[in-house]
């Protein structure tokens, strides 16, 4: 069996259990996945790169817990793949980014990417994150369903039908084959990703079970990130 760490940060009880039991629904006979904390969030209204960067040394430590407790492969939940690029140097198991699996899925079942985010003001972070793995051309262009992290739950309605208007938008003005929610909340965790593609005719990535079947498939043919790319920390 195949043991993925799934790392998670600080969030309100209902929250938090709404995103472990999305993540755990992609286990199966032959993937374990178990869930590691990191004492850190992204659960606010808006998020800056000093939020960011706050945020990574703890889920690096999270991505070493897991590797301490014998997990094959570590992901962390969040768009922002916080931690990635330096976890990647701490621990010898594959790190896997929601962002970077899933932008990399929807460059081989489509071309050009639609990115649904939050609100307007996360586009320089999202962008950000983007570009570190050298895939802004693929990228249609953006949108925005309009709500704050911390509002989704209790305006999911809103949600959806702002949502579908601005993926529609990229498919029709912006040439998007395919639809990337780039923020959890949206999907899979209120929206499934099937539902939303019989909706938008287009492939739909989302950000959980991307990175999670992508450690699963790394693990599974010996690979894992290059040290000549992302030498090994050497911890005092």
């Amino acid at each position: 069996m195949i043991r993925v760490g799934f790392v998670v940060g600080e969030f309100p009880p209902e929250e938090r259990t709404r995103r472990i039991d999305v993540a755990l629904s992609y286990s199966s006979t032959e993937i374990e996945i178990g869930i590691v904390d990191a004492a850190a969030t992204s659960y606010r209204r808006g998020v800056t790169p000093a939020e960011v960067q706050a945020a990574a040394p703890a889920f690096i430590e999270g991505f070493r817990e897991a590797e301490r407790q014998g997990y094959h492969a570590v992901v962390p939940l969040g768009a922002l793949d916080l931690g990635v690029d330096g976890g990647k140097s701490a621990v010898d198991i594959p790190v896997v980014g929601p962002t970077e699996a899933a932008l990399h899925i929807a460059g081989i079942v489509g071309e050009r990417v639609g990115v649904l985010i939050y609100r307007e003001r996360l586009l320089p972070v999202a962008r950000t994150v983007i570009r570190r793995y050298g895939m802004e051309s693929l990228i249609a262009g953006y949108r925005f369903s309009g709500l704050d992290l911390p509002d989704i739950a209790a305006n999911r309605e809103a949600l959806v039908e702002n949502f579908l208007v601005r993926a529609r938008e990229l498919i029709r003005e912006e040439g998007a084959d395919v639809i990337y929610p780039m923020g959890v909340a949206q999907c899979p965790v209120h929206m499934k990703p099937l539902w939303l593609q019989e909706q938008l005719g287009v492939p739909v990535v989302e950000g959980i079970g991307a990175p999670i079947r992508m450690a699963v498939l790394l693990v599974s043919l010996g690979l894992r990130q290059s040290r000549v790319r992302w030498p090994k920390a050497i911890v005092p």
